[in-house]
């Protein structure tokens, strides 16, 4: 204990003194507990236990042994961009429950800046003064048609052709959606969409029967466009490309688990070894 003889007598008076019993009974051969001192000690070493284990506990969660990590992410962006970054990390670490939240971008940042997850993945710009954000990949906003409307773009068109067109936009409170929309006000151009959707795979399947124009991210959308199911209208003047990401908060480490996947996904880009899901089965 690194006391000495007196000292720890001393401790163990005042400890007696305190609860108002005898904890050891004092003979010429020594000491041993009485009856209130072996109850005491029974609680004692019952909690020493838990801190042990506590401590080991958080041990193992420093070197991702257990644990639980909360990611919120988009739907779109867990279908086409981060479930093969979670499967590799998932393998990695089998012991790390995976708890995944889908929200908007807006709810998504609630959610890092109360505590309620780890970190999101995000569509990109987000401006806030409390997260922290890491640029993962370019994506780039395009407007597709079905074959209805293919022979009216045979050449470049102007935003202002596009927003004289039968529109299908996401929900207005899509990240997404504020930016494409800030973008055609910066060029004077205001649009009212006939259909909105709350989804990216339901903009395109609108699309391919012929509803209208549809604004999606091509890079989501790899299996329609290959298989021409619609097809992308060229523009005069292209909307300029954003990213996704990942936001978490400045002023909080990152969980250990946090962190690795983090890596994971960086590596994985670095490598090119991952090919994104864009041929997910529904």
């Amino acid at each position: 204990m690194y006391m000495t003889q007196p000292a720890v007598s001393q401790a163990v008076m005042s400890l007696e003194s305190e609860l108002g019993v005898r904890l050891f009974t004092r003979t010429s051969t020594g000491v041993t507990l009485t009856n209130d001192g072996q109850l005491l000690f029974e609680h004692v070493n019952s909690a020493i236990n838990l801190i042990r284990q506590g401590e080991s506990k958080l041990l193992e969660s420093r070197n991702l042994k257990v644990g639980e990590m909360k990611v919120g992410v988009g739907d779109t962006i867990s279908r086409y961009f981060l479930l093969p970054y979670l499967e590799i990390f998932h393998s990695r670490y089998p012991n790390i429950k995976l708890n995944i939240i889908n929200r908007t971008t807006t709810e998504l940042c609630a959610l890092v800046k109360s505590g309620e997850i780890d970190i999101a993945v995000c569509n990109f710009p987000v401006k806030d003064d409390a997260l922290e954000t890491r640029e993962c990949i370019e994506i780039h906003d395009i407007f597709v048609c079905g074959a209805k409307y293919i022979d009216q773009f045979r050449e470049p068109a102007g935003l202002d052709v596009i927003a004289g067109m039968p529109l299908i936009l996401l929900e207005r409170k899509s990240n997404s959606r504020l930016y494409v929309e800030k973008y055609l006000l910066s060029q004077g151009i205001r649009v009212t969409p006939e259909i909105e959707l709350g989804s990216h795979d339901l903009l395109l399947e609108f699309a391919s029967f012929n509803f209208g124009i549809a604004c999606v991210v091509e890079e989501f959308s790899q299996d329609y466009l290959n298989s021409s199911r619609v097809f992308r209208i060229r523009l005069t003047r292209e909307i300029p490309p954003r990213s996704i990401g990942f936001c978490y908060l400045k002023s909080v480490p990152l969980s250990p688990a946090a962190q690795k996947l983090v890596e994971v996904v960086f590596n994985e880009l670095k490598s090119g070894r991952t090919v994104r899901a864009t041929s997910l089965k529904e």
